[in-house]
C-alpha cells in the first residue's frame, strides 16, 4: 500500500494543533505530519521522498519566521519530486499581493483565511489528496472508500 502524507506547517503550536485535530478524520488513509517551520517541512519532505513515500498535500500558514508559507509552497512547486503535491495556504495575515504571489509562484490549489471552516478544510484536503492519487498514477483502489467521490467519478469517466 502506498504511504500518502499530509504535512501541516504553522509556527504557532496551538494553531498547528487545531489544524491537525480538524484533519485527523483523514488519518485512516493519510499520514498527518506536523512542522513548525518551512525548513522543517522541506527536510521532512526530503526524508519522505527518500523512503519512497509520497507527499500528497501540504497545508501551510503564511507568516512564519525565516521563510514564509508562500516561499515554502513556491519551493515545493519548483522541486520536480513534488510536481503533483497539492498546496493549501491557510493564513490570517496574507496581503492581496501575497495571495497573488501564492497563486502565481507557488501554484496553490486552495486558500483559506483564519479562522477556517473545519468541514470545508477537510473536504478540500480530501479532494486534493484524491486528485494527487490520480495525477501521480497510483492505484486508487486501495483508497477507494476514502476518496472524494466527485473526483473519483470525474477521473473514471
Amino acid at each position: 500500500m502506498e504511504k500518502l502524507n499530509l504535512i501541516c506547517v504553522d509556527d504557532q503550536r496551538e494553531v498547528l494543533s487545531a489544524v491537525v485535530q480538524d484533519l485527523e478524520v483523514l488519518g485512516s488513509w493519510l499520514n498527518i505530519e506536523e512542522c513548525e517551520s518551512a525548513d522543517e517541512a522541506l527536510e521532512l519532505m526530503d526524508d519522505i521522498d527518500a523512503e519512497g513515500d509520497f507527499v500528497a498535500v501540504v497545508v501551510s500558514d503564511h507568516v512564519m519566521p525565516q521563510k514564509t508559507g508562500v516561499e515554502l509552497l513556491a519551493d515545493i512547486s519548483e522541486d520536480s519530486r513534488f510536481l503533483y503535491t497539492k498546496k493549501v495556504l491557510l493564513t490570517g495575515q496574507a496581503t492581496h499581493s501575497d495571495t497573488i504571489e501564492a497563486i502565481n509562484s507557488a501554484r496553490i490549489e486552495s486558500y483559506f483565511e483564519k479562522p477556517w471552516n473545519a468541514d470545508k478544510l477537510v473536504q478540500t484536503v480530501r479532494a486534493l489528496a484524491s486528485e494527487f492519487i490520480f495525477d501521480k498514477g497510483l492505484d486508487y483502489e486501495q483508497f477507494h472508500g476514502e476518496l472524494d467521490q466527485q473526483v473519483l467519478l470525474s477521473r473514471l469517466r
